[in-house]
């Protein structure tokens, strides 16, 4: 473990990352990691255009007789689009999932609209119910450790695969990929899969019943994976998916709009990602972001270095305006959120969880991983 500061002589990342560790050429392990996953992971550079075909015709024959023969999930950002636009691209028949819970920006809602009329797609919205969440958002942020986002990303893989099992779907293709999101520290968050850790986060610091919260817990996730067999596609792996090209093939044909930044889709991610995570956590995604850019060659080291010093919000006014929402929403007052922000930072050590399971039968997790994502 490293404990002056260091940044890695290829990408961006440094000391920020407490488990970084770099070689003798200053590379830092994210960037080898990034080396190994790619080699494993990234299709298009190997024999993407065969494998992709093979997946296409397996998803088709599976799908025979269906309304739908994949499920994907759409939040209006690059990635959910750019997967919108290829499933259809390879005349598969798509079910659109997509999460509300009341925090999607007016860009982002526009951007759906889009999606879903000009491509054809059939398209269902989950909403949340705003009091149970809010409460859970809350205890998450009362809990002082840097993912408070895990409520959103565990409802929304809970309900792709409950929707995959009701509509008996073998495949939901997924906007993970390599090429723009490999890098991401483990010590920035924690595995949203994991439901005993949301409930005790939420036992402690919420109130209520999560009655309507979408929920895996670890044996839904075994029986989705070994016994319903149901796959997570990473299929912007199998192309060659480039941000910037992406961009001007989907503003052109079907008038998607950037938000600014990745994942700025949603105020509240926005919020948390450019305020609170830099200013209590000491963290700031930009550098993970940019340096996955970096190593797929998408952004030069010199110009993420010039973009790491500019604010993490495009600009003040948005700030201003974003914190008065974020706290009007979720009913507290500025002297609350200020008493959040001082609390001592914690880790999702400090409360009970299904770590073990997740991470220490790393083999079976490995193998759980490569049938779900269909590697």
């Amino acid at each position: 473990m490293t404990t002056e500061y260091r940044i890695c002589t290829r990408c961006i990342m440094d000391t920020t990352d407490p488990l970084i560790t770099f070689d003798a050429e200053g590379v830092c392990s994210h960037c080898r990691d990034y080396e190994i996953r790619a080699g494993k992971e990234l299709y298009s550079q190997m024999d993407g255009d065969e494998r992709l075909g093979r997946l296409v015709d397996e998803i088709k024959e599976k799908g025979k007789n269906k309304k739908y023969d994949c499920i994907i999930g759409l939040s209006g950002g690059m990635d959910s689009t750019m997967v919108a636009y290829t499933v259809k691209n390879l005349g598969l028949r798509p079910l659109a999932i997509h999460l509300d819970n009341e925090w999607d920006a007016d860009i982002a809602v526009s951007n759906i609209e889009n999606i879903i009329k000009r491509l054809g797609i059939e398209y269902r919205a989950v909403k949340t119910d705003w009091e149970e969440y809010k409460d859970l958002q809350l205890a998450f942020l009362k809990a002082s450790i840097p993912n408070a986002e895990i409520p959103t990303d565990h409802a929304i893989v809970a309900k792709l695969y409950q929707t995959a099992a009701e509509e008996k779907i073998r495949y939901i293709i997924s906007g993970g990929n390599i090429v723009t999101e490999a890098i991401m520290p483990f010590g920035w968050g924690y595995d949203a899969k994991d439901l005993k850790y949301i409930k005790a986060i939420h036992k402690r610091f919420g109130s209520g019943i999560l009655k309507t919260f979408p929920k895996l817990t670890l044996f839904n996730w075994v029986y989705y994976t070994f016994v319903k067999k149901i796959k997570f596609i990473p299929i912007l792996n199998y192309i060659r998916y480039n941000k910037k090209q992406a961009t001007g093939i989907l503003e052109k044909e079907i008038q998607w709009k950037h938000y600014g930044a990745k994942h700025f889709e949603s105020v509240y991610t926005r919020f948390f990602q450019s305020y609170i995570l830099p200013i209590k956590f000491t963290i700031d995604k930009r550098k993970a972001h940019f340096s996955t850019l970096i190593n797929s060659g998408q952004m030069t080291r010199e110009d993420a270095v010039r973009e790491m010093e500019k604010d993490p919000y495009p600009t003040e006014k948005m700030m201003r305006e974003d914190r008065k929402h974020v706290l009007d929403k979720l009913g507290i007052s500025g002297d609350e959120f200020d008493a959040i922000m001082k609390q001592p930072v914690k880790t999702f050590r400090d409360y009970p969880n299904n770590y073990f399971f997740f991470y220490k039968l790393r083999v079976l997790v490995a193998f759980a991983k490569r049938i779900a994502t269909h590697n």
